[in-house]
């Protein structure tokens, strides 16, 4: 079996029903984006597609070379890193570890030597031969160096662990890849690398991702999870969105051209029902009955309405950077940079994972010094930060209408109230305990409170994580219209070239200021753009 089964599936968690009677089939070839706003169960429906989760009714079948990417970054602390890739080969790995044991033993009986050749043979079926050297190609490819690949697990750095456990996903030819997030933690170039492999890939991929970039770049259909059901689209994520939003027009402007003649029906029915034309009234009556509305379920999207005002314009020279340097704590982050921003400019900062993009915006907002050289801010120049950390800057003993109220005590109740409605915090929410939040809600708080407070300069770093695509889109409408000055470091493209009008890029040749949008700056940088027109093309 080639293709992933999906029949009758229900899932409900107390009251709150995921999806109902699904029935569905992801097909070897294609490579399907499982779609769907915080809270729809794409995880949930990942975990019953991997068979880590039953659902409430029904069943799910799947191909017996199913792999799966794993977030358990601390499980194989001891292991080889190379070792690790390999054991996404499950089959391999028994056959490798068994052949080891009986090798190990000093005399082998008749059936222990019967045993190793049909080892042997599971081995080479399985490209055992070639194992390393394919693990290495594809750690190289996610960006884990060489010197790291003999290493155990347990003395690399937590972001490239999360890269090995893609590796080991991505390894050993499987039938069927689930990838929940995978370009979590990968930079543009890595992304790049992976959107390259996966339109070559043969089987059958499921993919949860929050990058509207990636899932339009590698995926032949969309499978969305909306109306408590999941609907299969053809295309990427943008043909998926411009389907749904027709399917659901037609739908409803079916429903009121039928409601508008179900109403003249009864109108006869009311006025003749007891009369002498009583046939015709029959008639009109078994026409209501088949002109009954289609079931218009309530979608559960919802786009929160980010809108980033500023209370009092800065000065025209809104940023000075003179001679800036920082090594952090031995990596160095810029030697000798300068730069002048003017009011209004719009800055993405993009670089590799560990250059430093974080350290330059704490020294932005004044959380660490530079090692030398100044930066200085203009005339009425006011910052208002996001943190990578996003639960960093909200504090865990207070609510949610507590903590905004606190940072504007002169905001009355009801604009407090239509702040949180505008974030999507409805009716009690409000009174939900800051300790009990989750990333996506910490961070629609964060910008509740940016949208409080007005400030003429953003500092935001990565504020795009824990965000779905609905709220990525209105961030990249919110930061378009902005009209102060902001600086974002994103692994977002579509957000970048969205909104960005200059670039602080990490290059091997050091921090570039790069004055142009995200489209020209990969046409002068070469190499960036070679990488990029390498993976841009999708296979349908």
């Amino acid at each position: 079996m080639s293709a992933i089964q999906v029949q009758g599936v229900t899932k409900a968690y107390g009251s709150k029903r995921l999806f109902e009677d699904v029935t569905v089939s992801f097909n070897a070839g294609r490579r399907y984006g499982l779609t769907g706003p915080n809270g729809a169960g794409k995880s949930t429906f990942m975990k019953i597609l991997s068979g880590d989760l039953e659902p409430d009714t029904g069943v799910c079948s799947r191909p017996e070379k199913t792999s799966v990417l794993r977030q358990d970054q601390y499980a194989f602390e001891d292991v080889r890193v190379l070792d690790v890739v390999v054991m996404g080969n499950h089959k391999l790995w028994a056959a490798m570890q068994e052949k080891e044991k009986l090798l190990a033993s000093e005399n082998l009986t008749d059936a222990e030597g019967e045993r190793l050749g049909e080892l042997e043979g599971v081995i080479a079926e399985e490209d055992g031969y070639s194992a390393d050297s394919e693990a290495a190609t594809l750690l190289e490819g996610l960006g884990i160096p060489v010197s790291e690949h003999e290493r155990p697990m347990r003395e690399i750095a937590g972001g490239l662990k999360l890269r090995v456990l893609l590796a080991q996903a991505l390894f050993g030819k499987p039938e069927a890849l689930l990838l929940d997030e995978p370009t979590n933690n990968l930079d543009l170039d890595t992304i790049r690398w992976l959107e390259r492999f996966l339109c070559e890939y043969q089987g059958v991929l499921v993919t949860i991702s929050h990058d509207r970039h990636f899932l339009n770049e590698i995926c032949s259909h969309i499978a969305d999870i909306d109306y408590e059901t999941i609907i299969v689209y053809p295309g990427g994520y943008d043909d998926m969105v411009i389907a749904k939003s027709q399917v659901r027009s037609r739908v409803e402007q079916e429903n009121a051209e039928r409601t508008k003649k179900i109403e003249q029906l009864k109108d006869f029915v009311a006025r003749f029902g007891a009369g002498t034309r009583a046939s015709q009234v029959q008639s009109r009556k078994r026409q209501i009955e088949k002109l009954a509305l289609s079931d218009l379920k309530k979608s559960n999207i919802a786009r929160p309405f980010i809108q980033l005002l500023v209370k009092k314009p800065s000065g025209k020279q809104t940023l000075t950077i003179e001679g800036l340097s920082k090594a952090w704590p031995d990596v160095p982050i810029c030697k000798d940079f300068h730069g002048l921003v003017t009011k209004g400019e719009k800055i993405a900062i993009i670089g590799r994972n560990g250059v430093g993009k974080t350290t330059l915006c704490r020294m932005l907002v004044g959380e660490l010094p530079p090692d030398a050289g100044t930066i200085t801010w203009g005339h009425q120049a006011t910052v208002g930060y996001l943190a990578q950390d996003h639960r960093e800057g909200i504090p865990n003993d207070t609510t949610v209408n507590d903590w905004l109220h606190s940072i504007d005590p002169s905001a009355g109740v009801q604009d407090i109230r239509g702040l949180l409605g505008k974030m999507l915090f409805a009716g009690d929410e409000g009174k939900k305990p800051t300790r009990a939040l989750s990333g996506g809600e910490a961070v629609r708080l964060i910008f509740a409170k940016l949208m409080l407070t007005k400030d003429n300069v953003l500092v935001l770093d990565e504020p795009t994580n824990h965000l779905d695509l609905e709220s990525i889109v209105a961030l990249g409408d919110a930061l378009s219209k902005y009209e102060g000055t902001c600086f974002v470091v994103a692994h977002d493209r579509d957000l970048i070239s969205q909104f960005a009008t200059r670039l602080w890029a990490f290059t091997p040749n050091g921090l570039v200021d790069f004055r142009g949008d995200y489209d020209a700056f990969l046409a002068q940088y070469e190499d960036a753009g070679a990488a990029a027109k390498g993976g841009g093309k999708k296979k349908k």
